[in-house]
């Protein structure tokens, strides 16, 4: 007698190979700069240099911090996107199905040359300063017994 002479045994091994040969799911942030080199922080963890590949377990926002000599710092917040596969109800398909699913998210970032001259500095510094004393003057709140 074979297998297949037993209705009941076909469908109870095919759901037993689908049960206990799970698939795995891998998720990679890779990040990239222009010029490559730069080195990458994601949530205050260090990571390596560009181009770097990380792997996360969750979809969400992340902090992320780019430093290279003679490159202005970056400081942003930057998304992972949750794909349509791993939506509630279809992650669980896809994570008990046999094989291998792989979701990258790519941020690319462009880099800004750092401006070294001395100059340049002071007068961002003298624009911000005024900047912030005018600002102060406008907000400061006056007491209450005093009248403009």
């Amino acid at each position: 007698m074979s297998l297949i002479d037993r209705p009941q045994l076909l469908p109870t091994l095919v759901c037993c190979a689908v049960f206990t040969l799970p698939g795995c799911v891998r998720r990679t942030i890779h990040i990239s700069t222009e010029p490559a080199g730069a080195l990458v922080w994601l949530n205050g963890r260090e990571v390596g240099r560009t181009p770097v590949d990380v792997d996360f377990k969750h979809y969400g926002t992340y902090d992320l911090l780019l430093k290279k000599k003679g490159w202005e710092p970056i400081i942003d917040a930057r998304r992972a996107p949750v794909p349509v596969l791993d939506t509630p109800g279809l992650d669980f398909i896809v994570e008990i199905m046999p094989g291998d699913t792989h979701h990258v998210v790519h941020w690319h970032i462009p880099m800004v040359p750092r401006d070294a001259s001395r100059a340049d500095l002071m007068d961002r510094a003298d624009t911000l300063r005024d900047a912030l004393l005018s600002d102060s003057d406008a907000s400061v709140p006056l007491p209450l017994d005093e009248t403009p």
